[in-house]
C-alpha cells in the first residue's frame, strides 16, 4: 500500500486524523504500557452514557485469580429475554479497559433490549496469547450459565468488538464452532486484527492515523511473543480457510486501514461457505473513525448501519445452548472440501462491491448507503 495522504483521508475527517496521530503514537511495549496506564487513569471506573449503567462483577479464575467484568444495561429495562453481547474493547491486545467501549455499547443496549458483558481481559503487556482468549472464553460460558440471572436469552448470546477486540471476537467464534459448547447467534467484528503475517498490500508500509502497519506489527509481536511453533487460528483467525459453521455477521472497515484486505478476505470467505455476512468498506476512513470522530457524517452513517444490523440480527438470529449440541450446527460442520485460496482482488469484488452496500438478508429498513 503506497503512503496515506491526507488528501487520502475524508475531508471532514481531516481535522481529527491531525489529532489522533498525535494521540496513538505508541509502538513498543514500553509505550503501549504508557498508554495503558493512561486508559485506566482516564476512563476505568467511569462509564459514560445517560442511557445505560455499569455494574462491575468478578469472575474468579481457574488459578484463583479475579477477572473483573462490567454488566451494562438500560437503567429502566425490564427485559427479561433480552439478547447478551460480549463486547471485547480495542487495544491492539495489549492496552485498553472495558469502559472505554461505552459509545456503541450504549447504543445497542440503550432501548433495554441488549444487556452487554465487557470483560477486563489479560491484556498482552501483562501476559500473552491465550491468556486475553482464555479470559473472553471463560466469560462467554458464564454468560451461558448464567442467563437468567443476567436477565439474558441463552440461545441468543452475541460477541463483538472493534481491532484486537473484534480479533478475538472472531477467535471466540472459531474455538466455540470446534469445541461445540456454547453456540454464538451473531457476531461483529469491526475492523478486526486477523491475520499476523501481514501479507497484504493494505498492511504494507501503513502510516494512515490511529493504527498503522508499525502499530499493528508490535502488536502481533507482544500478542505472539512466546509462540514457537505454527501460529494456532485461535490466535490469528486469518489462517483459518475454513470457515464453515460460522455465526452470522456484520462488520465496518475504513479503507485506510492495515487490516482492511484481511477483513475483505474473512468475510469473503465465510460467504462463500454460505454464512450470512454483510460488510461495508468506508472511502477515507481510518481506524476507529465511527468513535473518534463521532460528529461526522460518515461516522453517524456508519453508526446507524451497524445499529441496524444490530437490531435485524436481534429478530432474526438465534443458536440453541442445550446440553447436546444443536444437531443445525453439527450439519453446519460436516468436512467440507478445501477451496482454492482467493487473491485479495477477488474477495474485493465478491464482498464489497455488492454484499457490503446492503444489509443482512432483508430487513425491513435498509440501513443507509455510504456515500
Amino acid at each position: 500500500m503506497s503512503k496515506v495522504r491526507n488528501s487520502d483521508i475524508r475531508s471532514e475527517l481531516r481535522p481529527s486524523a491531525q489529532l489522533l496521530k498525535l494521540t496513538y503514537t505508541a509502538a513498543t511495549e514500553t509505550a503501549f504500557e504508557k498508554f495503558d496506564r493512561q486508559c485506566i487513569k482516564k476512563h476505568r471506573g467511569r462509564w459514560k452514557s445517560t442511557n445505560t449503567v455499569a455494574e462491575e462483577k468478578a469472575i474468579v479464575r481457574s488459578d484463583g485469580s479475579i477477572l473483573r467484568i462490567l454488566v451494562v444495561r438500560c437503567e429502566d429495562a425490564e427485559e427479561e429475554n433480552a439478547t447478551g453481547l460480549l463486547w471485547l474493547h480495542d487495544g491492539g491486545f495489549a492496552y485498553g479497559v472495558p469502559e472505554q467501549e461505552s459509545l456503541l455499547v450504549d447504543m445497542f443496549c440503550g432501548d433495554g433490549s441488549c444487556v452487554a458483558v465487557l470483560p477486563d481481559y489479560t491484556k498482552s503487556i501483562e501476559a500473552p496469547y491465550p491468556a486475553a482468549l482464555e479470559d473472553c472464553y471463560r466469560v462467554l460460558l458464564w454468560m451461558k450459565n448464567n442467563a437468567e440471572e443476567l436477565g439474558i436469552n441463552p440461545d441468543q448470546i452475541f460477541v463483538g468488538g472493534s481491532g484486537s477486540g473484534g480479533g478475538l471476537t472472531a477467535a471466540l467464534c472459531l474455538r466455540a464452532r470446534d469445541m461445540k459448547d456454547v453456540h454464538i447467534a451473531f457476531q461483529m467484528p469491526i475492523s478486526p486484527m486477523l491475520d499476523d503475517r501481514m501479507e497484504s498490500e493494505s498492511a504494507k508500509e501503513n502510516n494512515a492515523p490511529v493504527w498503522d502497519s508499525r502499530k499493528n506489527r508490535a502488536a502481533w509481536d507482544l500478542y505472539l511473543r512466546d509462540m514457537t511453533e505454527e501460529i494456532p487460528v485461535y490466535a490469528a483467525p486469518g489462517r483459518e480457510t475454513d470457515l464453515g459453521g460460522m455465526p452470522p455477521a456484520c462488520s465496518i472497515v475504513g479503507d485506510l486501514e492495515p487490516v482492511k484486505d484481511e477483513t475483505v478476505l474473512y468475510f469473503a470467505r465465510m460467504k462463500k461457505e454460505d454464512v450470512p455476512v454483510s460488510l461495508r468498506v468506508y472511502h477515507g476512513c481510518f481506524h476507529a473513525f465511527e468513535v473518534t470522530a463521532v460528529n461526522s457524517n460518515v461516522a453517524m452513517n456508519a453508526q446507524r448501519y451497524l445499529l441496524d444490523s444490530f437490531r435485524y440480527a436481534q429478530k432474526r438470529y438465534y443458536a440453541h445452548n442445550e446440553e447436546e449440541p444443536d444437531p443445525a450446527y453439527e450439519a453446519a460442520e460436516e468436512p467440507i472440501e478445501e477451496a482454492a485460496e482467493e487473491t485479495i482482488e477477488e474477495a474485493a469484488e465478491e464482498t464489497i462491491e455488492e454484499p457490503a452496500e446492503e444489509p443482512i438478508e432483508e430487513p425491513a429498513e435498509e440501513p443507509e448507503k455510504d456515500q
